[in-house]
């Protein structure tokens, strides 16, 4: 991920101190970022000469030694708590008072990563999403001590390096991480209740997903999914879907795209192919998971294949506008088309969910929580818009004045 923000803020003509914490990996992340250039070239976006100089802007280190002088840091490290919080108490140290302190987390409350510092009014997230250098959202997180400047900074700096900013408060998985939390989860909840993976892929690409949740596992990976698994289910107690399905891949080698081998097989040249290898993985899953007495498999039409998988994404934006992560809701629609590709022609996972009705959505949560437990359990912010017959849209009284508050 570093190397796509790398990227993109030296494609927009902003100079870059990348560092790495030893010559191969700075070497490494030199290639990947020459590599998202040489792509664009070939791609014709961008000319040869345009790539030699926007490369002049990059330069590598292996210390801190050039950070005295920065106006911003990004840190773009692993989901670790102890990992972040450390590079921050250095970086606070070494960088003068104005720089920004900024962090690409996806999931990891701002204040945990911020609490061992002295500057908690100059954290902030800046949460790209990848490829950094190509999808358009930037996800602004500010926490109740975060500098309105700051906010303003940040957002000057998205408009310079083309990206829209969408600002939200701070908790765990902030606004597009969270409110899609359940996307993969309801995914692997149908797999487990005996639906085949690769009908889901399909239903949920006809629906107009650029790919299905499976093969969006493959390609994004197991190694962050298997980082903010134990964030998502400390943070969100009672209402996540566990199982040891990627567990078990890892420890058979099954990486996902990266190593050619996950849901899908991956060859050069080639569409990906399903693995037959992984049907017994599956099995052992289920056997583990136990969510249905009987072997049969569960009995569902492609509709409820797109209902269950979604409603709880819509529930779950639900809480992220009742607890003001969010002004409004159409900041989740546009977050959730630029930042996961949810269908334009749909208007947004909330715009199209006030098509589909409230109520409507409610009942099948219902029957579904009767049926399976508390991971769908409807929201009490769509339980009032449901027995009222209101859109999920309409604000309350005193709704989204807490973020605009802080804005």
């Amino acid at each position: 991920m570093g190397s796509g923000i790398a990227t993109t803020l030296i494609l927009n003509g902003v100079h870059v101190v990348l560092k790495e914490i030893d010559s191969a990996l700075l070497q490494r992340g030199i290639n990947s970022v020459t590599g998202n250039l040489e792509g664009l070239v070939k791609k014709g976006s961008l000319t040869l000469d345009k790539k030699n100089k926007v490369l002049s802007h990059l330069k590598g280190t292996l210390d801190y030694s050039d950070f005295k002088e920065v106006d911003m840091v990004i840190e773009a490290v692993i989901e670790k708590v102890p990992l972040k919080q450390s590079i921050f108490n250095e970086i606070e140290k070494i960088c003068p008072r104005h720089c920004i302190l900024a962090t690409n987390t996806s999931t990891i409350d701002l204040n945990i990563i911020g609490e061992k510092t002295k500057s908690q009014d100059r954290i902030i997230g800046a949460h790209f999403f990848s490829p950094a250098h190509i999808m358009p959202l930037l996800e602004i997180v500010c926490t109740e001590k975060t500098s309105p400047q700051v906010i303003l900074d940040l957002m000057t700096l998205g408009r310079i390096i083309k990206k829209v900013p969408v600002i939200v408060g701070n908790c765990t998985g902030f606004a597009v991480n969270r409110t899609f939390f359940p996307y993969g989860q309801a995914a692997q909840f149908l797999l487990h209740l005996g639906v085949d993976l690769y009908r889901i892929d399909r239903v949920i690409s006809t629906f107009g997903m650029p790919m299905g949740p499976f093969q969006l596992q493959d390609v994004a990976g197991f190694g962050v999914a298997l980082a903010v698994k134990p964030i998502f289910s400390s943070a969100f107690k009672g209402r996540t879907f566990e199982s040891d399905l990627q567990e078990l891949m890892v420890q058979s080698g099954l990486n996902g795209k990266s190593n050619g081998k996950g849901y899908y097989l991956y060859h050069s040249g080639s569409k990906p192919k399903p693995n037959p290898f992984i049907e017994t993985l599956i099995e052992e899953s289920r056997r583990r998971t136990r969510i249905i007495s009987t072997e049969k498999p569960v009995s569902v039409t492609d509709q409820e294949i797109v209902e269950m998988i979604f409603f709880p994404v819509v529930n779950e934006a639900c809480r992220v506008m009742d607890e003001r992560v969010v002004a409004r809701a159409s900041d989740i629609d546009i977050a959730s088309i630029l930042g996961m590709g949810f269908p334009k022609f749909r208007g947004g996972v909330v715009f199209w969910a006030d098509t589909v009705g409230s109520s409507y959505i409610y009942s099948k949560l219902k029957i579904w929580e009767d049926a399976y437990g508390g991971f769908f359990t409807p929201s009490p912010y769509l339980e009032d818009k449901a027995r009222k017959g209101l859109p999920l849209s309409s604000e309350t009284s005193s709704s989204s004045q807490s973020l605009r508050a802080r804005i």
